[in-house]
C-alpha cells in the first residue's frame, strides 16, 4: 500500500501535469501521501436542503433542489453576465456567472433537476447566488459524499486557477477509489485498545468524508493523538539517546568550594524549590551522561545562586564553567552578581563581551586555555573560535530562546567530551509548550520566591486617573523610593513612539521639577556609554524616576525601586508586562505595578489587564498568553519549526498532548529500541519520520 502512496500527484486521475505543478508549489503536495494528509479545516452541513421561500439574507452557504427554467445574457458597464432563473415549488431566484459563461451556457440543461450550493444574497427583494456549485440530482445521489462537507485549506492562486474546494474534494474521492482506503495501521494494538481509538483507515476516511459528527470527532481524536504521539516519541528518544550515547563527565565529588559556600557563605537560606532543583542537577551531573536540563524560574526566584552552586560542583571536580547571556547588560549583571557571591572563595571569574579590550582578551584566552581561569561569563563572544577551554565541564545558557541550536552546539564542540548543559529562562514556558519545544530536555522549575519577598500589587488605571497616580508617586518618593516609567517602543512607528517617550519625559520633568526631583531617561537611540551612565545614576539613587523604553526589560536590578508604571500597557504582550513588573519587588519594601491605558480596549487587551492584576504567577500568565497568541508567536519563529502541525493544536489539544506523552514514555520504558514484534510497524514509521521533518508523509 505504502508504494502506491509514493505515486507523484500528477498521476492521480483528474490532476495531470499543470495542476500537479500548482499543488506542489502552492500546497507542498508532491505525492498521494501528501494529499491524504491535507486535512479539512472546517465542515459544512450538507444534510439540509432549503426551499427558496425559506431563504434569509444571512450570507450563509445553502443547498437547494430545483430546475433552471430560463437563461439570458445581460450587458453591463464592463463586459456581460449570464443570468439563469432557478425555481422550485415555492418560488424563483437568480443564478449569476461573471466568468466561464460560454461553457456554462453550452452545458446547462434546462428543466432538469439540479442540486445547487453556494452563498445567497438578496437584492431588491429577490435572492441570487453567484457561481453556484451545481450537480444533477441523479449524480448528487450517487456520489461518495458525506453529511459534513469538508472545506480544505487553499490559496488565492489555487482558487484563481480553478482548483476550488469542490475540485480538491473530487481529487480526494478519486484518491480513495484508487487506494481502496487500505491504509496501514501505525499504532500498536495495545494503545488502540486501551484508548478505544478507531483504526487508521476508518479515521482517514471519516476525516475527509465524515459519516456522522460522532465519527468525525473520533477520527480527529485518533489523528491528533497519532501526530502528537510520534512527535513525543522523537523528543523522548532524542533524550534517551543522549543519556546513553553522549558521554559526559561524571562529577562524583562534592568538594571544598561547594561545601564551604553552602555552609559559610550563603547570603540567605535556600527555598525548598531551590534545594529540589539543586538535587536534580547534582544527580544529572553525577552520571557519566551529558546533562541537558532546562531551569525555569520566575523573575527573582533565585536562579543565579543555583547556577553558581552548579558551577562550584564543576570546579570541585577539576573543570571549568561558563555562563552565556544574550546581551552585554545581562552578562555584566551576572558577572557583578556572581563575583559578589563568590568573593570569599577566591575564584578566578572573568567577563568576556564585545566591549572587552584587546589586551584583557588576550589574557582571558590564555588563562582559559591553561586552566587558571575557573569561570567565564560572556555573550556570543564566547563562541568565537579563538576561545578555547582547558576543560569545560558545565555550560550555562541564560534566556535560551535568544540563541539558536547551532550556537549552543558550538559551545559543546569546544571539548572532546561535551560539557553538561543547563539552560535557564525567566520566561515561564507553559507546560504544554515545554513538552513540545523542549521535550528532549529534562525540566526543573523553581516555583517559590525567596522568603521576605512581598508579592507585587498590580492595578490597572485609565489615563483619566493620572493625577491620582502622580500623587501616589510623590508619596513613594517621599518615603525614599524610586520609580520606573516605561513607554512602549514598536519599530513600525518609531517616530511616534519616540515622540511619546520625549513628550512623556518633558511632562514628567515639569510635574517633578528640579531641585526637589531628578529624572533619568534611557532609550534605544542613546549610545551605550550614555545609557550606562544614566542607569548608574539611577542605581546609585541620584535620580528618583527612570523614564525608559523597554530597554530595561531584562537585566536591571535596583532593589530600592518600588513602583513600575507602564504607559499604554495595552500595547505590550503579557510576557513583556510580566517581565517589566519583575523589575520591582527586589527589596524588602512593598512594590507596585501600575498599568496605564486608554479607555478603548480590545477584548484581548482587557484579558491581559485582568490577568496581570489577578495573578503574579508567571506560569499561569504564560498559559493565558499562549491561548491569546498561539505557539508560533510565543517562541519566535526559529523555535516553532516543530510546531508545524497538520491537525493537532498545542493549545486546544493539550490534554491529548499529555496523553500522547504519557503513552510514549510508557512504551519507551518497556521497549526503548521498539524491537518487540508488536512494535515493528511503529519502528518502521518512526525511522521514516526521523529522516524527514514532515511527519505526516510517513504516518500513512
Amino acid at each position: 500500500m505504502s508504494n502506491l502512496l509514493e505515486t507523484p500527484i500528477e498521476y492521480l486521475k483528474g490532476v495531470g501535469p499543470a495542476r500537479g505543478e500548482l499543488l506542489r508549489k502552492e500546497m507542498g503536495i508532491h505525492k498521494y501521501a501528501d494529499l491524504v494528509n491535507l486535512f479539512p479545516n472546517r465542515y459544512i452541513d450538507r444534510t439540509r436542503y432549503y426551499k427558496i421561500n425559506e431563504l434569509r439574507n444571512t450570507n450563509a452557504e445553502v443547498q437547494i433542489v430545483g430546475r433552471v427554467i430560463h437563461i439570458k445574457t445581460v450587458e453591463q458597464k464592463k463586459g456581460k453576465r449570464l443570468v439563469a432563473t432557478f425555481s422550485d415549488e415555492t418560488g424563483e431566484m437568480e443564478l449569476v456567472w461573471f466568468q466561464g459563461q460560454k461553457w456554462i451556457r453550452e452545458n446547462l440543461k434546462l428543466n432538469t433537476v439540479y442540486v445547487i450550493f453556494g452563498k445567497c444574497t438578496a437584492f431588491n427583494g429577490q435572492f441570487n447566488m453567484a457561481h453556484p456549485e451545481m450537480e444533477l440530482l441523479a449524480e448528487h445521489q450517487q456520489n461518495l459524499r458525506s453529511a459534513m462537507q469538508p472545506v480544505y485549506p487553499s490559496t488565492e492562486k489555487l482558487t484563481q486557477r480553478g482548483l476550488t474546494n469542490r475540485v480538491v474534494n473530487k481529487m480526494m474521492q478519486q484518491l480513495f477509489v484508487e487506494t481502496h482506503a487500505l491504509f496501514v495501521e501505525t499504532l500498536p494494538v495495545a494503545i488502540l485498545d486501551e484508548l478505544k481509538l478507531i483504526p487508521k483507515n476508518v479515521a482517514l476516511f471519516n476525516i475527509h468524508f465524515p459519516k456522522s459528527p460522532d465519527l468525525l470527532a473520533k477520527a480527529q481524536f485518533r489523528l491528533k493523538f497519532e501526530e502528537l504521539f510520534f512527535i513525543q516519541l522523537q523528543l523522548i528518544t532524542k533524550n534517551l539517546i543522549r543519556k546513553n550515547k553522549i558521554k559526559g563527565h561524571p562529577f562524583e565529588k562534592v568538594g571544598d568550594y561547594f561545601t564551604s559556600f553552602y555552609n559559610n557563605h550563603l547570603p540567605f537560606d535556600l527555598t525548598n524549590a531551590q534545594k529540589r532543583v539543586l538535587k536534580e542537577i547534582r544527580n544529572d551531573m553525577g552520571n557519566p551522561a551529558q546533562m541537558n536540563r532546562l531551569l525555569q524560574g520566575d523573575v527573582g526566584s533565585g536562579k543565579t545562586i543555583v547556577a553558581l552552586m552548579s558551577m562550584l560542583l564543576a570546579l570541585d571536580n577539576g573543570f571549568q564553567a561558563c555562563l552565556m547571556a544574550p546581551t552585554e547588560i545581562l552578562a555584566n549583571q551576572h558577572f557583578i552578581g556572581l563575583s559578589e557571591l563568590a568573593k570569599p572563595l577566591n575564584i578566578n571569574i572573568q567577563l568576556l563581551t564585545g566591549s572587552t579590550k584587546t589586551a584583557s582578551r588576550k589574557i582571558i584566552h590564555e588563562e582559559l586555555e591553561n586552566g587558571s581561569l575557573n569561570i567565564i561569563i560572556g555573550t556570543h563572544a564566547l563562541l568565537e573560535d579563538k576561545v578555547k577551554f582547558h576543560n569545560l565541564g558545565l555550560a550555562i545558557i541564560d534566556e535560551q530562546h535568544r540563541f539558536g541550536v547551532e550556537q549552543r552546539s558550538k559551545l559543546w564542540k569546544k571539548n572532546e567530551i561535551p560539557p553538561h548543559v543547563l539552560v535557564m529562562t525567566a520566561t515561564p514556558i507553559p507546560r504544554t509548550l515545554a513538552m513540545s519545544l523542549y521535550g528532549d530536555l529534562d525540566i526543573s522549575v523553581i516555583d517559590e520566591l525567596p522568603p521576605g519577598r512581598k508579592p507585587i500589587q498590580t492595578v490597572h488605571r485609565y489615563d483619566a486617573n493620572r493625577l491620582k497616580v502622580w500623587k501616589f508617586i510623590r508619596d513613594e518618593i517621599g518615603k525614599g523610593r524610586q520609580i520606573y516609567i516605561v513607554y512602549p517602543l514598536i519599530d513600525v512607528s518609531e517616530k511616534m513612539d519616540y515622540k511619546d517617550l520625549m513628550d512623556g519625559y518633558e511632562s514628567i520633568s515639569r510635574d517633578f521639577p528640579l531641585p526637589k526631583y531628578s529624572v533619568s531617561i534611557v532609550h534605544g537611540k542613546m549610545k551605550p556609554a550614555e545609557k550606562d551612565s544614566e542607569m548608574q545614576r539611577f542605581s546609585q539613587g541620584k535620580t528618583n524616576i527612570m523614564v525608559a523604553t523597554t530597554v530595561i526589560e531584562v537585566g536591571v536590578n535596583v532593589p530600592n525601586a518600588s513602583v513600575m508604571i507602564i504607559e499604554s500597557a495595552e500595547r505590550f504582550g503579557l510576557s513583556q508586562l510580566h517581565q517589566l513588573r519583575g523589575r520591582v519587588g527586589r527589596g524588602a519594601e512593598q512594590s507596585y505595578c501600575i498599568l496605564m491605558t486608554g479607555h478603548k480596549l480590545s477584548n484581548d487587551s482587557k484579558i491581559r489587564m485582568e490577568t496581570m492584576t489577578r495573578t503574579n504567577d508567571g506560569f499561569e500568565i504564560a498559559e493565558v498568553d499562549l491561548k491569546l497568541r498561539g505557539p508560533g508567536d510565543l517562541m519566535g519563529t526559529q523555535q516553532s519549526g516543530i510546531l508545524n502541525l497538520k491537525i493537532a493544536d498545542i493549545v486546544k489539544d493539550k490534554d491529548i498532548l499529555q496523553l500522547a506523552r504519557h503513552h510514549a514514555v510508557k512504551l519507551l520504558k518497556e521497549d526503548p529500541s521498539m524491537v518487540k514484534p508488536e512494535h515493528l510497524t511503529l519502528r518502521n514509521v518512526f525511522i521514516q519520520i526521523s529522516k524527514k521533518q514532515n511527519i505526516w508523509n510517513y504516518i500513512s
